[in-house]
């Protein structure tokens, strides 16, 4: 019986570090889709080489960012989808809103 409380706590840690997680990797990619553009136009108006290795080196910056939280995100889903699958087992967690909650982040994560 004390395992139900246990695996719903667990739910709502998992979830909420992988919704973070997901948040933080859509916004370190569209950082680097900035500012690959930004990088791209001082090319074009011919910027100093110094303004172009810095913003070169804050796009490699950001680049490692994104592939960082795309694997911390790949773990912390896994682990969400191993509570989620343990969840399904107790039928008290059928219509609980943490559990449907870990679900639609789930989903969130595959598309």
């Amino acid at each position: 019986m004390s395992e139900i409380p246990a695996l719903k706590r667990q739910l709502k840690i998992k979830s909420g570090a992988a919704k973070r997680l997901l948040k933080e990797n859509g916004l370190y990619q569209k950082e680097t889709e900035d500012l690959q553009r930004k990088h791209d136009k001082m090319i074009a108006d011919g910027a100093e080489e110094w303004d172009l290795k810095n913003a070169k080196r804050l796009v490699e910056e950001s680049n490692k960012m994104v592939t960082d939280t795309n694997d911390r995100m790949g773990r912390a889903v896994g682990e969400l989808r191993d509570v989620v699958i343990k969840a399904r087992t107790e039928p008290s967690f059928a219509e609980d809103e943490d559990f449907m909650s870990a679900e639609a982040i789930l989903e969130e994560a595959a598309m």
